[in-house]
């Protein structure tokens, strides 16, 4: 999973949803999971 400063390229990918977690946001992918990402 990578961390970065901004999640808003990463939410235009398809199969790319946007999740709150523990204060923090994700982007999980499901059709390709190397987009996973943590912002922060």
């Amino acid at each position: 999973m990578k961390v970065r400063a901004s999640l808003k390229a990463l939410e235009q990918k398809p199969g790319s949803s946007v999740v709150r977690r523990h204060g923090r946001v994700l982007v999980i992918n499901k059709k390709n999971p190397q987009w996973k990402a943590r912002q922060g």
